[in-house]
């Protein structure tokens, strides 16, 4: 089964910027969906994008396309989330969610596969 492990929190003052890694093991990406999802502290989940392996990348905030950009790379069997410009209301965690083949799903019971969070904390 996937294994899913996020990195590259911290903190970080407004307008900085962090790259958060979401590494898989035990499965090939190649076959998998990959979303990346956050909660800020009393919130629900929110979703940010996933890089589906069918359909390319799908920013499901508009207001966070441009600062916020997904990569991947299969024989590193990684994806990236670079987070830009980064504001207060970003804190959160932020979780990947893995899917073998997926369908671009907006909500977490989209995914089976979940890493543990990596915590990003937007402060002066």
């Amino acid at each position: 089964q996937l294994q899913l492990v996020e990195s590259g929190g911290g903190l970080v003052q407004p307008g900085g910027s962090l790259r958060l890694s979401c590494r898989a093991s035990r499965a090939s990406l190649d076959f998998y969906s990959i979303a990346w999802f956050r909660q800020a502290p009393g919130k629900e989940h929110e979703s940010v994008l996933c890089s589906s392996n069918k359909w390319g990348d799908i920013y499901f905030k508009r207001s966070l396309q441009g600062r916020f950009l997904v990569s991947r790379d299969n024989a590193k069997n990684t994806v990236w989330l670079q987070l830009n410009n980064l504001e207060a209301e970003d804190t959160a965690v932020y979780f990947c969610g893995g899917e073998q083949g997926g369908s671009g799903a907006a909500y977490p019971s989209g995914y089976s596969y979940w890493g543990q969070g990596t915590q990003v904390i937007v402060s002066s």
